[in-house]
């Protein structure tokens, strides 16, 4: 759900969609939308249809509505006929394009309040977790927890609530137990 949640926000600040508040309108259709592509191709036995990160790259190329995925998809069959062809190169050959799609999400550091110690350090462990985790969920529970605790432990406990308190308790059960 967070990984979701944060290739969501992420794809819509660099398609212009959020709002003045940088809150996605109709996030839950978003959300809903997702989770119904997960159902449908768990069951047809296909990996998750959901929003990636990588859309980040098509979005800031021009690719803002649905019309882009159609397009994608009709070129993702037409490759099916070279799927032999492609087998042939390496997985290490795909690391100069994650790389790319890294530094297009890059693009996103510019928006962290490094003015603000509390906004800025969880900002950098959610940034760094993510690739020493292997995991965008657990770089963001990472960063989610460190900024539950800065918060608290610098005396601006107001700016959480009882969902950020609960989630971090959940968080840290997870990683105690998991």
């Amino acid at each position: 759900m967070f990984d979701n949640i944060g290739t969501l926000i992420g794809v819509s600040r660099k398609a212009g969609l959020l709002d003045k508040k940088g809150q996605l309108p109709r996030i839950g259709k978003a959300l809903f939308a997702d989770s119904l592509g997960t159902i449908f191709a768990s069951f047809a036995g296909i990996s998750t249809v959901t929003s990636y990160i990588e859309s980040a790259a098509g979005v800031s190329e021009g690719g803002r509505t649905g019309l882009t995925a159609v397009v994608v998809a009709l070129f993702f069959l037409v490759s099916v006929i070279f799927a032999p062809l492609v087998a042939l190169i390496p997985a290490q050959a795909t690391a100069p394009v994650l790389i790319i799609v890294g530094l297009l999400m890059m693009g996103e550091v510019v928006n962290i309040r490094f003015d603000d110690f509390t906004e800025a350090l969880p900002a950098f462990f959610t940034i760094i977790m993510m690739p020493l985790t292997y995991s965008i969920a657990q770089g963001l529970a990472f960063g989610f927890m460190s900024y539950t605790v800065i918060k608290l432990s610098t005396g601006r406990h107001r700016e959480n609530n009882d969902v950020t308190y609960t989630l971090t308790v959940l968080f840290i059960l997870h990683f105690m137990l998991g």
